[in-house]
This record gives C-alpha cells, structure tokens and sequence, in this order.
C-alpha cells in the first residue's frame, strides 16, 4: 500500500480535529456558529456630518440623532453650512415623490432655459412663477411643467448635476423622484453663484421662495433666528402606500453664513406627522449653527399645527393603489384647490 502523502495526512487531521469540536459541542449542548450561516445584519442608517468647525460636526450629528428618536416614518435629510463646509447627511440616496417640492424645480428650470435665450420671463410666467411658489398653486405648475416638457426639464437636471432626479411620467410631476443630496445640490445651485442660474435668476427664486404665503411657512423655517432671511418650499402628499409624504426644502441668508436644510419623509400617518419630524430636525440644526443666538429669539413655525387639505394636494395618478383613503383621483391639470 502507498502511504499517505503530506497533503492527504493535513486533511485526515483536518477532518479528526473538525469531528472533535463537533463532538465537544453536542456533548455540552453548545452550538458552534457556522460562518455563512447566518448573513450580518446591515447596521441602519446613521447621520453622518464633517465641517471645518471644531466640534460642530459631531454636536450636529447627536443632535439630529436625538431630534429623530422615536419619530416613526422614514426621514432623509441634507444640511449644508457654506463657511465652514459643515455637511450632514442621512439616507440621501433614498427615494421619493416629490410632492410640491418639485416646483423649486420647475421654476429653476424654466428660469434656466430663459437664461439660453438671454430672455426675460413674460408677464404671464411671473404670473404662473409666483402662484405655484408662493401659494403651492397646482394648475400653475401643470401649465409651466407642459411648457417646458420634460426635455427641458432634464436639460436642467443634467445641467445642475442632479441626474438622479427622474421627473413624473405622463405630467404626474407630484411623482418626480427625488433625494435629499440633489435637493439639496439644488439650494446650493440657487443660494450660491455657479454656471448654471445667472445671479438675476436666483435672486428671482430666491425671492418667490421669500413670499410664501403664511400658511405655508412651516417646515424647516421651525427655530430658526429672528433676524434670518427665510426661503422655503413645502410639499405634502397622501397615498396608499407609504402613508403622508411630507418634504421641506430651506434656505436661510443674512446671518454672515448662509446654510440650506433638506427634511424628505414618508410613512407618516398623517400630515402632521410629518410636519413634526421635520420641524424637530429643523430645530436642532438651527440652533446648532447659531450657538449664539438666544433661544427667545429663534423662531417658531406658523402654524404650529398644519391642516391638511381636504382635497389631494397633488396630481397623483389613477393607479389601482390609490384609493379612496387618498381622496378623488384627478388627470393631469385638473387638481382641485
């Protein structure tokens, strides 16, 4: 008989030494782990901030943290801070309707495609401009978003560098998907000089989202500092699936440092849900970024209880999982206000 070669001796031991644990472990009533037998848990999702602020980042990220403990629903969120790169993040990448927010957008858009033709907007799209900013207007929206279609509007989305934004098929723009990092790639766009809005363009935008009537004014707004210029633009959705969308987009100026705040959230029971987590966020950011300021003197929302409307806020499709829970289903161009 052949004797065994070295190789094959290891592997006789492997296996005599693979029984011995095995043995052990069934006469004490331990069970060994198997390596691939259970795949590792992927740790949820954290909020994760830098900036050139000693301290900052990490005061940002507990707080945030802490405002959102508990908070049903899933959030996503993006702050930038401009003098000091001050960045926090948490979920960016995720998806949702865009709701009303998508109408920063469509103004941008329209303002940018103006831009080509070194045109002025017309009467009538300052009209429509300011309607749909200012007062969330529906059927203004619808108009404008036909006008351009949406090759311009990807023109835009291209040309800003927010090509993971996919506006709504078949003029449902309520259905663009947007995320938190190319919204708030958006505010930058508007709040700061670059290539691809004229400073007259975002001066114009910067100014409608100044206006928004008062009803509309909560959201991110929620602490901050008397003495801050507020821009916002709200958007609020119901439909069967993923409960209330409820999404603030912010831009604050005129402290000596200019920051925007991006809350996006669904699977809010209700709107005002919704309205609250953003608000919590809101506030830790606020006071996070202007330490010395006074607490007397941060702002509250107004409202501080949001009503939602009794009709859809948005054009939503006539799919088979929106039911009666979402109110009357409505074609393009025909939402009720």
């Amino acid at each position: 008989m052949t004797a065994p070669t070295s190789t094959t001796r290891r592997r006789i031991a492997g296996r005599r030494i693979t029984r011995g644990f095995t043995a052990a472990a069934l006469a004490t009533g331990v069970l060994l782990p198997l390596a691939a037998a259970t795949p590792a848990t992927a740790a949820a999702p954290q909020v994760s901030c830098s900036s050139n602020k000693a301290g900052l980042a990490t005061k940002l990220k507990n707080d945030i943290t802490a405002a959102l403990r508990g908070r049903p629903g899933t959030v996503s969120v993006a702050v930038y801070e401009h003098s000091s790169r001050t960045y926090c993040s948490l979920r960016a990448w995720n998806s949702y309707d865009s709701a009303s927010i998508v109408k920063v957008t469509v103004l941008a858009a329209l303002l940018w495609d103006a831009q080509k033709t070194n045109r002025a907007l017309t009467a009538r799209e300052r009209d429509l401009a300011t309607a749909m900013i200012t007062k969330s207007d529906n059927n203004a929206t619808t108009t404008l978003w036909k006008q351009l279609g949406v090759g311009k509007i990807n023109g835009f989305l291209k040309a800003a560098g927010m090509t993971g934004t996919k506006p709504g098929a078949n003029g449902y723009w309520g259905l663009t998907q947007i995320n938190a990092s190319e919204q708030s790639k958006l505010l930058s766009t508007i709040t700061l000089r670059n290539d691809v809005l004229k400073d007259g363009s975002r001066a114009y935008l910067l100014d409608r989202m100044a206006a928004v009537v008062a009803g509309q004014r909560w959201g991110t707004p929620a602490g901050a500092p008397a003495r801050s210029k507020l821009h916002v633009k709200n958007g609020w959705l119901s439909r069967a699936t993923n409960g209330w969308r409820v999404h603030s987009l912010g831009a604050f100026t005129g402290l000596g440092h200019d920051y925007t705040i991006t809350v996006l959230t669904h699977g809010n029971q209700n709107m005002q849900q919704g309205v609250d987590t953003v608000q919590a966020v809101s506030r830790a950011v606020h006071r996070d970024l202007n330490p010395a300021v006074t607490s007397s003197t941060l702002r509250e929302s107004a409202p501080k209880v949001v009503v939602p409307p009794a009709v859809p806020q948005e054009v939503i499709p006539p799919l088979p999982e929106n039911g009666p829970a979402d109110g009357p289903q409505r074609a393009p161009g025909t939402a009720a206000r």
